[in-house]
């Protein structure tokens, strides 16, 4: 009995690693035929995929095309990352939001000039402000080809369909189940390019609803498929109700310059961006009618309804700055900021 019991365990297990070979066969063809032609993916140097990697937190792939070309021009390399004037770093960012990463770039670009090299292992990468766990296997394994797995988001999705996860993926415990999958699945001898097709994957097919089931290369292998309950995972906690407020901000012109106010150095959110200035800041300011226009933006669970309003004031007040008009393109600003001279400029026409 001991004996059967033993050959049923070694069925099972050499069953397991035939599955798991078929899948990483059949995902890494399908990456082969299908996958985006993105501009990180057509370099090794780990400097332009670590950029990519940071700006592609929170951010969607295509969004991040345009800010990635036009950062990579403007900071080619560690050392002129590393000795850009922040308000330069700062505007070449704007707009991708979360602007702590690029601060925390340019602190690790520092760090990194004053190696013998780039950090090649997890450890060294990981060592980076603005590096954890996902970024650092991502660089270590696309960049150098260390057998490193990856968890993001769509790779929580992928493996959370495919073996009917009925936990709460947020939850640690079942992130770190995911983890360990993730690592059973790796390719060791192609760790960047099956990472990336895990993701590509979850980020085009696998994805958060309605997905293309008939268009995945590993659908035979997704039990989550096999029940029929693929529209019901990943199971996550409730998410919070998005807040809302209303904003209202004053456009005061002056020939050809225009009233604003930067966000100290200090500041929560936005250090060092040039804001419009909002109707509470400047209560004397003279309101001709009603607002000239409106937008929403959200900010991560607060959306606002901003109001724009033209306005005029006798004198400049303390810690407010005309500004050439034409020169805003070369500052950081604010993403309300911009839309608000957008709205502006539609309606001057």
């Amino acid at each position: 009995m001991v004996y059967q019991t033993k050959l049923v365990h070694q069925a099972q297990a050499a069953h397991r690693e035939l599955e798991i070979a078929a899948i990483r066969r059949r995902l890494l063809e399908w990456y082969q035929k299908h996958k985006r032609d993105l501009p990180w993916r057509r370099t090794r140097d780990p400097y332009g995929i670590w950029i990519s990697e940071i700006m592609l937190q929170q951010t969607r792939a295509a969004a991040v095309i345009p800010y990635y070309e036009r950062f990579l021009a403007l900071f080619p390399d560690a050392p002129a990352l590393a000795s850009a004037p922040e308000q330069d770093l700062l505007a070449a960012w704007a707009g991708l939001g979360y602007y702590a990463r690029a601060r925390n770039l340019q602190k690790a670009a520092r760090l990194i000039v004053e190696l013998p090299r780039f950090p090649s292992d997890y450890a060294g990468l990981r060592q980076l402000p603005g590096v954890g766990d996902y970024t650092a296997a991502a660089v270590a394994s696309i960049a150098f080809g260390k057998p490193h797995a990856v968890l993001d988001g769509n790779v929580l999705r992928v493996l959370s369909r495919m073996v009917a996860e009925q936990g709460d993926i947020k939850s640690p415990a079942v992130r770190r189940g995911l983890a360990t999958l993730a690592d059973k699945l790796l390719h060791r001898a192609r760790p960047g390019e099956f990472n990336q097709a895990l993701m590509e994957l979850g980020a085009t097919v696998c994805v958060p609803k309605q997905p293309r089931c008939g268009r995945c290369p590993v659908r035979a292998h997704c039990q989550a498929r096999q029940r029929g309950v693929e529209n019901q995972l990943p199971l996550q906690g409730v998410r919070p109700t998005a807040e809302r407020r209303e904003k209202h901000l004053l456009a005061i012109e002056k020939g050809d310059k225009i009233l604003l106010w930067r966000r100290p150095p200090g500041s929560p959110r936005l250090a060092g961006f040039w804001e419009l200035p909002e109707r509470e800041q400047l209560p004397a300011a003279t309101l001709p009618g009603a607002a000239a226009g409106d937008f929403r933006h959200t900010i991560v669970h607060t959306t606002y309804l901003v109001q724009v309003y033209r306005a005029s004031i006798r004198a400049r007040p303390s810690g407010f700055q005309w500004l050439a008009k034409g020169g805003l393109g070369s500052l950081p600003l604010s993403t309300i900021a911009k839309k608000a001279l957008i709205l502006l400029a539609g309606i001057r026409g």
